[in-house]
């Protein structure tokens, strides 16, 4: 069984089991949050979609950890007229464990 769950604006295919990465949630470590926003739901024989989100669907994941992702580097530069801007960025995401899914 499977589900597709939209979170932070993006859209992930998880199993029961799995772990990812996903945008931050204002949870703390070792809570349940419930991820209501279910587009798609396949349990091996029978496959509902929702239109957009699937009924009385949801899919319940628990908080392992939060942290930020690697650096990037972000530089802007315009050419002979010495305009030059270096920034760094790291993204904050939570690290989520998929436990049940439900629907």
């Amino acid at each position: 069984m499977y589900a597709i769950v939209e979170t932070g604006g993006k859209q992930y295919k998880v199993q029961e089991g799995d772990s990812l990465n996903v945008e931050l949630l204002r949870a703390e470590v070792g809570d349940v949050v419930a991820l209501e926003n279910v587009l798609m739901i396949s349990d091996g024989s029978a496959v509902t979609v929702g239109a957009p989100y699937v009924a009385d669907a949801k899919v319940q994941a628990k908080v392992q950890e939060h942290g930020r992702g690697r650096k990037i580097i972000v530089y802007k530069y315009k050419a002979k007229k010495n305009y030059r801007r270096k920034q760094g960025h790291r993204q904050p995401f939570t690290k989520i464990l998929i436990e049940k899914i439900e629907g």
